[in-house]
């Protein structure tokens, strides 16, 4: 073929492929339009349970499980589908006699090509003569840190008993997007309650314990009325034409404010039981409990075999067998006694019996041993040869000691001495705190507490002192642990930071709850340090310089921590605030902050840095990217 006439052929070609929008031109810009529908949009007297949504162009459907949501709700879930230009809905469920019907696609309707959302577009029916317009809206919140809550349902009983939402399914319903709000729509006048439900086995009923819920104890009554808002009008996608009042139909409540939880769990049973090592054993319970499981040894004698370590509530029971006959048992046989809850709910005595082998056998650990010994003889043969040594004992294993005392000390802190195992002996004259007293080290006194819950903790404290250097000393032999190991020698040395390095927090706290406590947070949402408001003041010392975020809860039982809340009793959670801003603590700084808890909407108040529950990152549509275009031509 002729060069020439090759060329304009791949000219041509290129030109037939190349069929998208060409460069510089702008993107379609107009999400679908609705052009008919069957049934007709708010039809009356309806009977058909297929819904049929004509579109003027080819569309698709994002999401459609997320976003799509039937009110009333259907409990067998309906068929939606997409056919070109076409949404079909069918409705499974019998329709229900002189009820709204409404259809809420959300966002989820979008162009083929552009991807241009439809936007907030629902549709409506009814089966009766009359159709139910109004609506209410508003958030939902996690009450525990005032994350929004993605994906809950939201819905509202007529029925207004508190047993309506433990037997019977929602009457409207709703959806919750990634930030927690929701819209209930084609609500009848009335007075209603309102609820929240994770509903983890759809059928729209809080039936099981393990489901977030949400509730207020303030009856919801839909209202409307006309208002003017402003409209803008643009000439091209950057400038303004006019901006003009039109009125509108504003819905209310707008603006409920739901702060969702899960209950503490109630039902009392053993989760599991293991054995990793051949000397402990540990038994797992679903709740906390008011006494330790009693152990019955069926192959060996339990009475005073055990050190017992367990957590604050009992929920978590590790058992340390003293002697090696009993623990080098291949497996050890016992029953176990604890109170479980039965199929009414009542706390009843049940035993278990129990045969636990070690995961980790004897064997195994005589195998390590001696390969750590065969490792250490040739390492020994080596160095031997090289002329580096004559003679040596072999490598001793000492008890394993975690010390947490920094050389950078925090004058909040104490010193920390955790252990593997439980202690047998713990000689205290072998412990040393020294303070450096000019060039000398000089003894000083200090106290050393044992954790109450555990044998394998010890912290130790003193009067740190700003800008002094101490020395913490730990003779070898010092702590013996329950199976032999002794500790090696141990030698820390601290300086407490001078009192340059901290910044102090003052804050002015006047709607507080007396009960209230403060919460200073790091940037992971993490509190490290908490204090208690009195007289509406909470007053913070010695912050180390960096970015902080301040939470406050009301501490009605006065446990020092957050507590649920329970629908039974119909309890909420302890109310929960965040200060909606972070703050920047300079070293020196001496910062006096007021807080006012309810300047801020409670949806709004916790940072956006420290909120983990993002937005949905909106996609691009042909509008914005219109806008870019023009915007890179005025450059």
């Amino acid at each position: 073929m002729n060069r020439k006439y090759l060329f304009l052929f791949l000219i041509v070609l290129y030109s037939c492929a190349s069929i998208g929008t060409p460069d510089g031109g702008m993107y379609d810009e107009t999400p679908p339009k609705v052009l008919k529908t069957s049934p007709a949009s708010y039809a009356l007297n309806n009977k058909e349970k297929k819904i049929s949504i004509e579109f003027d162009e080819y569309i698709k459907l994002e999401k459609a499980n997320e976003k799509v949501v039937v009110s009333p709700p259907q409990l067998e879930a309906p068929e939606i589908k997409v056919n070109g230009k076409k949404v079909v809905v069918e409705l499974m469920d019998s329709l229900r006699a002189n009820t709204t019907y409404t259809i809420d696609f959300s966002d989820a309707i979008v162009d083929n090509n552009e991807g241009n959302p439809l936007g907030d577009f629902a549709f409506a029916f009814s089966t009766g003569s009359e159709i139910d317009t109004l609506q209410v809206s508003g958030t939902v919140l996690d009450a525990s840190n005032l994350e929004p809550v993605k994906g809950m349902l939201v819905g509202l009983y007529s029925n207004l008993a508190d047993s309506a939402f433990v037997t019977l399914p929602f009457e409207r319903v709703a959806r919750t997007d990634s930030r927690g709000r929701f819209t209930i729509r084609g609500i009848a006048p009335g007075n209603y309650h309102i609820y929240g439900l994770m509903d983890v086995n759809q059928n729209f009923v809080f039936d099981q314990k393990t489901e977030m819920i949400a509730f207020t104890d303030e009856m919801i009554v839909p209202s409307s009325k006309l208002e003017m808002r402003p409209d803008t009008i643009w000439k091209d996608t950057l400038t303004i034409d006019t901006v003009r009042q039109v009125q509108y139909t504003h819905f209310m409540p707008d603006n409920i404010v739901l702060r969702a939880f899960k209950e503490d769990p109630v039902t009392q049973y053993m989760v599991k039981n293991e054995r990793l090592l051949p000397p402990k054993f540990s038994l797992y319970f679903s709740v906390p409990a008011d006494t330790l499981p009693t152990v019955e040894g069926l192959n060996f004698d339990e009475k005073d075999a055990f050190v017992i370590e367990h957590t604050l509530h009992n929920d978590t029971v590790h058992y340390w067998i003293k002697d090696s006959l009993v623990y080098n048992l291949d497996t050890l046989a016992m029953r176990v006694s604890y109170l479980y809850t039965d199929t009414l709910g009542k706390l009843v005595p049940r035993t278990d019996t129990l045969e636990l082998a070690a995961k980790t056998n004897r064997a195994k650990l005589r195998k390590e041993a001696e390969q750590k010994l065969e490792d250490w003889k040739k390492e020994l043969k080596k160095k031997k040869k090289q002329g580096e040594v004559n003679d040596t004992l072999p490598p001793v294993e000492f008890l394993k000691v975690k010390v947490d005392a920094p050389s950078a000390f925090d004058l909040t802190k104490n010193v920390t001495i955790d252990f593997e195992e439980p202690l047998d002996r713990f000689d205290t004259d072998a412990v040393h705190l020294m303070q450096k007293v000019d060039t000398l080290w000089q003894e000083i006194p200090y106290e050393i507490e044992e954790n109450k819950l555990t044998n394998r903790s010890y912290t130790l404290f003193a009067e740190w002192r700003p800008e002094q250097e101490y020395k913490l000393t730990i003779d070898s032999l010092a702590f013996t642990g329950l199976y032999g190991a002794f500790s090696d020698r141990i030698e820390q040395t601290m300086k407490v930071r001078s009192l340059d390095e901290y910044s102090s927090l003052f804050l002015n706290i006047p709607k507080a709850d007396s009960s209230a406590v403060v919460e200073v947070l790091n940037g992971q949402d993490v509190p490290i340090r908490q204090v208690k408001v009195v007289n509406g003041r909470a007053d913070i010392y010695f912050l180390q310089p960096g970015k902080y975020y301040l939470r406050l809860f009301n501490d009605h039982n006065g446990n020092g921590v957050w507590n649920t809340g329970l629908y039974g009793d119909k309890r909420q959670a302890e109310e929960l605030f965040y200060y909606p801003q972070p703050l920047d603590l300079k070293a020196m700084w001496e910062v006096e902050q007021d807080w006012d808890l309810d300047a801020v909407p409670v949806e709004k108040q916790k940072p956006i840095e420290i909120t983990k529950q993002k937005p949905d990152v909106e996609k691009k549509t042909a509008k914005s990217r219109n806008e870019e275009r023009m915007r890179d031509k005025n450059r």
